[in-house]
């Protein structure tokens, strides 16, 4: 008996640095299990390097189980799970996670259910000696499937009793002025530079962060709505098809934004043409009596037909034939100054944010605040004191050190634009990225693009991951770029130690995108 429970504790022990591993790889697969197979399939031959020692370890177990017998046998097989435990958790204690697992309620709820099925697991093969070691490494990645069936009917449950208490909440504040925000990109730092403005003359909410899903909003709904709040400025995300007819079907907004349509998330939507329907659902399903705003520097919104009646305003900067336009535009490498178009009226802006993609969601936040009879003073002294939006071309410094933090942005647009901003910038121009991901059929060629698109605009490239860079690194070849000025990198801390033992304190680091540990290879 004492043997037994010993031999069941080495195995658990054994599993719990895999257990928590799935469950971090299916947190950041969203827990979708058609994803997470994908990450699986696609990760195969980049994870079997770091899994070695691990499956040799359950080969041996295997084989010894199969050979050794009795006392001896329960030894070696003892001695091979306390050896893949030390080294599983010797390996963990030197891990640095870019987005470590968040133990949230979920997340708790699925570690319970995962203890029960790993105990049943335990128990089935405390028989087969051959199986512990395979069960400890392997078990807990088999084990992610039934736990993830066993709870789906229970957080679409918590999950429907948290929406009716939100969309209950929405209901009985009937004066609310509702505004949804949606695009491919720019939706956030629209949502930040319109309550800025907004807020001044409102009392105004918006959804903090990026909480931009059904359970993010019916967070912020549930816990920070108030009676006295006179708008609601909300996010709205998207990757797949019906995404946006359930947010305006929950949330009902009266005015209504696109931002921007491109190849984000191709993976999930499966085309473009499902893309720009899905994003155009903000416009098409707001009220009559609504009020629609457009970017139409876009091509996809520019050619969509609106069947909606509704009013709609457009904005551009490159385009003239808006109802809001940017005229007489600088740039510098401390922000901007443009002056708003719109009919006789001309009024000249400046703001800290960089580049053309953050005028134009000042753009589509002015015909917002305009919309809602927002003075124009009100808007200039927000657009000129507002902070700039956090990981989406955010200027700071790190240690000393001049950073454009463009972690947030992973769309080729929003990178171009990135890159134009870096090449105004002083001192020699440094660009750290792992490329761009969830593009479908798409990415190999939209990354190349975006290596081709980098000489010129930046003197050092540090590409983080290997695998995923190499178009990005063909792009750099194809263009002609020195490529003994381009660095391939594992992990983002290299990237930043390199950075700090070659560039000068009057250098510009660009940080374009950020992508979570279960794509970063």
């Amino acid at each position: 008996m004492i043997t037994k429970i010993i031999t069941a504790a080495a195995i658990a022990a054994a599993m719990l640095i895999p257990a928590k591993h799935a469950l971090h790889m299916f947190q950041q697969n969203r827990y979708e299990l058609g994803r997470l197979y994908k990450w699986i399939r696609e990760s195969l031959p980049t994870a079997v390097n770091g899994a070695i020692v691990p499956l040799a370890l359950s080969l041996t177990g295997f084989v010894a189980g199969l050979i050794f017998k009795g006392t001896l046998g329960w030894i070696i097989q003892l001695a091979i799970l306390v050896f893949m435990a030390l080294y599983l958790y010797g390996t963990e204690l030197k891990k640095s996670y870019i987005k470590p697992l968040v133990y949230t309620a979920r997340v708790k709820r699925q570690i319970a259910v995962m203890a029960v099925l790993a105990v049943l697991l335990i128990i089935a093969v405390m028989k087969a000696p051959a199986l512990y070691a395979v069960a400890a490494f392997l078990g807990p990645w088999l084990l992610i499937w039934p736990m993830a069936l066993i709870t789906s009917p229970m957080e679409a449950a918590i999950r429907q009793k948290y929406l009716n208490e939100a969309k209950a909440i929405l209901k009985d504040h009937k004066d609310l002025i509702k505004i949804g925000i949606t695009g491919s990109f720019g939706k956030t730092t629209t949502k930040n530079i319109m309550q800025a403005m907004i807020s001044e003359q409102y009392n105004s909410l918006m959804t903090p962060a990026s909480y931009n899903t059904p359970m993010g909003i019916t967070r912020t709904i549930r816990e920070m709505l108030q009676p006295i709040h006179q708008v609601f400025v909300c996010e709205m995300g998207a990757d797949h098809v019906g995404d946006i007819t359930e947010l305006m079907e929950f949330v009902q907004p009266q005015i209504g934004v696109v931002t921007s349509v491109g190849p984000q998330h191709l993976n999930t939507f499966g085309s473009q043409e499902n893309i720009t329907r899905e994003k155009m659902q903000m416009i098409e399903l707001l009220p009559k009596d609504g009020f629609g705003i457009l970017n139409y520097d876009n091509e996809f919104i520019r050619g969509y037909a609106v069947k909606n009646p509704v009013e709609t305003v457009t904005y551009g900067v490159t385009s003239r034939d808006t109802d809001y336009y940017a005229d007489e535009i600088t740039y510098t490498a401390s922000g901007s100054a443009f002056t708003v178009v719109h009919g006789d009226e001309r009024v000249r802006l400046e703001t800290k944010l960089l580049g053309e993609l953050n005028i134009l969601n000042i753009l589509s936040a002015v015909a917002c605040a305009r919309h809602l009879g927002v003075d124009w003073k009100v808007i200039d002294r927000a657009v000129k004191t507002m902070k700039q939006v956090e990981h989406r071309l955010e200027l700071k410094m790190i240690n000393g050190y001049r950073f454009i933090d463009d972690a947030f942005n992973a769309n080729p647009t929003g990178s171009a634009m990135a890159l134009d901003v870096l090449s105004m910038m002083p001192g020699t121009r440094w660009i750290v990225t792992p490329g761009m991901i969830d593009l479908g059929a798409k990415q190999e060629e939209i990354n190349k693009n975006f290596g081709r698109n980098m000489k010129g605009k930046a003197d050092e490239v540090i590409l983080v991951g290997k695998a995923q860079t190499k178009p990005i690194y063909e792009g750099l070849q194809e263009a002609g770029f020195d490529m003994d000025h381009v660095y391939v990198l594992d992990k983002v801390n290299e990237a930043f130690a390199l950075i700090y033992s070659q560039a000068d304190r009057n250098d510009t680091i660009l940080l374009e995108n950020d992508l979570p540990d279960a794509f970063n290879h």
